[in-house]
């Protein structure tokens, strides 16, 4: 019990925050709380500024201050190339290597029926309308996590994909079983996507 009811109700809010439990949601309450109140007050300012102005991108799905996004507007973009991602974390570490100058298209997260995600809860839907509307897209790079999830969720949409007549292929092995792209290194994910293969 903390001798004052408003720490209690940081430490309750930051345990909310993935992957942190009770021992580190005191830390960082604790550091909040002996940090210069400028600096605090940031925090706090930064968290409120990303909730007004961050939004979805209604093409792709990725986060934006714009819709639609910087990535989709972009000229300079190979518009031919998509590639289908998880989460919109997965385009920043895709970004992060500069190998990719195609555009994206964020799923929002795998196919995992034990853990009730099934198609319809992801964005496969505007996908396929994307590739119907979009005629110039001549290859869909399926960038899904290498895990039993992502597995599974580039399987579905390479047989749903074959039928359109569009080259589909899947990102190379450089990127170990069961890791999640974020946390995979720059080169690591460079080579993955230029070793990609065609799914048959």
């Amino acid at each position: 019990m903390y001798s004052s009811k408003y720490l209690e109700l940081l430490v309750e809010e930051l345990k909310k925050l993935p992957s942190v439990g009770q021992k580190s949601a005191q830390r960082l309450a604790m550091y909040l709380l002996k940090a210069p109140k400028e600096e605090a007050l940031r925090l706090a300012d930064a968290i409120r500024v990303v909730k007004e102005r961050v939004g979805l991108c209604d093409i792709c799905g990725n986060f934006s201050e714009q819709d639609p996004c910087l990535i989709c507007t972009d000229p300079q973009r190979d518009s031919t190339v998509l590639c289908v991602v998880e989460q919109a974390v997965d385009v920043l570490a895709l970004e992060r290597t500069a190998h990719f100058r195609g555009r994206y298209h964020v799923l929002g997260g795998a196919l995992s029926p034990l853990e009730g995600t099934h198609p319809e809860d992801l964005r496969i839907q505007s996908l396929l309308r994307r590739l119907q509307e979009g005629r110039e897209i001549r290859e869909v790079i399926l960038a899904t996590n290498p895990n039993m999830a992502g597995e599974a969720t580039a399987l579905y949409l390479s047989r749903l994909l074959r039928p359109l007549g569009i080259k589909v292929t899947r990102i190379a092995r450089g990127v170990p079983m069961g890791s999640d792209l974020e946390y995979s290194d720059l080169v690591t994910l460079a080579r993955a996507l230029e070793g990609r293969r065609e799914i048959d």
